[in-house]
């Protein structure tokens, strides 16, 4: 807005001031655009120029596979294709299995998993193409390394983004993964905008009773330890999706059997079934089109590549969408729990009220993990809110602290514009009123506890309530912000007792 300074006016004529009409406001920051970092199969923008290492903003999945293309495809997958007649009737068994090892990759399908949860704008930050399938684990030098920019460094340069999710974890060795993850709350409670969402390092696939779940839970909360646990939250276990594995046709090997014995189709590929002849096909004819036989397999095989061999996620990517959806829906102050996970159709381990009290509160190092439930009726749920540092009173719930996030960025760049203003009571009375405009907006919304703005929050500036004058003659312009964040109703007591009839 154009002002003029009317003391320094010496031609005639007619001069127009602009007189501002409103006060400074806080713009408010996006909470939940993450930022997924890991291994992609390409990484090049629409110039052919190299994103590795550069964090890329994204909106869509069609954007994804533009930038950073599709999944790895598989290719140690065998199936078991049996066939058995019983008089006039054949029965037809398949079963599928990975015959070593399986991709480590699974960052299309994070991303995927994100978006049909109702994730919106993230980073995609590719630390490098592809590793091969029998190669060992992933290294911890991709994803962090001092001094040279890539992976979790690179992140730290971008302002936007505020969770950061790790979906490839777990094919790291554990020591390097816990090591990453101290990296990564050190990096959020050193700039203070962003939450990191972790999974436990076990995927539940193999664990068969409570006191496996509890050792592998009891693994996690030693592997690391971190002052920043406030800005990380994990859950546990992994899911299984609707999404189906990428594979090799050429690589995929089946096992065929006729009555127990060898069949026609036994150690052929996939992509040799879908294209054999019929077997009576003389010698030296032209070659025939698949046999009817050949591509029934062929397509009974595919169907049941897609339907019964499932793609397992670690839920992080998943949650990440949930903080997303309910972030736009209600509010970062609503706790992302109680929600339903979308493409999932069960958990690599049912969690029961026993273990997930174990992994809710832990007296010792207040490590909670949040549980991934599966209900009758009600689907795979979201069923825990809590911070890793479960045994403080300030940031025990992921909503408060996320809460807090927003807050402390939205104020700090609104506060920009007062950087170098004479520092008297004219300016502490803007930075107040703004400041107090901002959270009145939230107390209505239902951000805040009390009846009243003043029992949800108190700012104070100014000379004998927050400076002293050796503050005043240094600079210094502090400012001293008190808020009730509304907390969710973790636990839900119902007390019921009988009374006297009256009459």
């Amino acid at each position: 807005m154009s002002q003029i300074n009317e003391s320094a006016i010496k031609t005639p004529g007619v001069y127009v001031n602009e007189i501002p009409s409103f006060p400074p406001s806080i713009a408010q920051v996006a909470t939940a655009i993450p930022a997924f970092i890991g291994y992609t199969q390409i990484a090049q923008d629409m110039r052919g120029n190299d994103l590795t290492n550069k964090p890329t903003r994204i909106t869509s999945m069609l954007e994804y596979e533009l930038y950073f293309g599709k999944a790895q495809p598989e290719t140690n997958i065998v199936i078991n294709y049996d066939q058995t007649t019983v008089g006039k009737t054949t029965t037809d068994t398949i079963s599928i299995e990975f015959d070593g090892n399986k991709s480590k990759h699974n960052m299309h399908s994070a991303v995927r998993f994100f978006y049909a949860n109702g994730g919106g704008p993230c980073y995609i930050v590719s630390v490098g193409p592809y590793t091969d399938i029998d190669s060992g684990g992933l290294e911890l030098t991709d994803f962090y390394d001092p001094g040279t920019g890539n992976g979790l460094e690179a992140l730290a340069k971008e302002d936007e983004p505020t969770l950061i999710v790790f979906p490839e974890g777990q094919s790291m060795p554990e020591n390097s993964y816990y090591s990453l993850l101290n990296q990564a709350l050190a990096q959020c409670g050193s700039l203070q905008d962003r939450f990191c969402i972790m999974d436990v390092y076990d995927t539940g696939e193999t664990l068969v009773t409570n006191s496996d779940v509890t050792t592998a839970i009891s693994n996690f909360r030693n592997g690391f330890a971190s002052e920043n646990n406030n800005y990380g939250a994990v859950y546990f276990p992994n899911l299984k999706t609707t999404y189906a594995y990428d594979y090799d046709p050429a690589s995929t090997t089946v096992n065929h059997t006729v009555d127990g014995a060898a069949g026609p189709l036994d150690g052929h590929t996939l992509a040799e079934i879908g294209t054999l002849p019929a077997p009576l096909s003389p010698p030296d004819s032209p070659p025939a089109p698949p046999s009817y036989y050949s591509l029934s397999a062929y397509n009974a095989i595919k169907q049941a590549l897609s339907s019964q061999f499932p793609v397992v996620l670690p839920p992080s990517p998943g949650v990440a969408g949930v903080y997303a959806s309910v972030d736009a829906s209600r509010g970062v102050w609503k706790a992302p729990a109680n929600v339903g996970l979308k493409d999932v159709f069960a958990t690599t381990f049912q969690v029961s009220d026993e273990v997930q009290g174990d992994m809710n509160i832990d007296a010792t190092s207040g490590k909670s993990v949040n549980a991934i439930r599966a209900f009758t009726g009600k689907g795979i749920l979201v069923w825990g809110a809590r911070t890793l540092d479960g045994n403080s009173n300030d940031f025990r719930y992921i909503s408060v602290r996320r809460f807090y996030i927003m807050v402390e960025e939205s104020a700090r760049k609104a506060a920009n514009v007062f950087v170098f203003e004479p520092n008297d009571g004219n300016t502490w009375v803007k930075v107040r009123a703004m400041i107090e405009n901002y959270l009145t907006n939230l107390w209505r919304l239902g951000a805040l506890a009390g009846s009243k703005p003043e029992q949800a929050f108190y700012v104070k500036v100014g000379l004998g309530q927050t400076m002293t004058f050796d503050d005043i003659l240094n600079g210094r312009m502090i400012v001293e912000i008190g808020m009730a964040p509304v907390r969710p109703a973790e636990f839900i007591i119902l007390r019921f007792s009988q009374i006297q009839q009256q009459a």
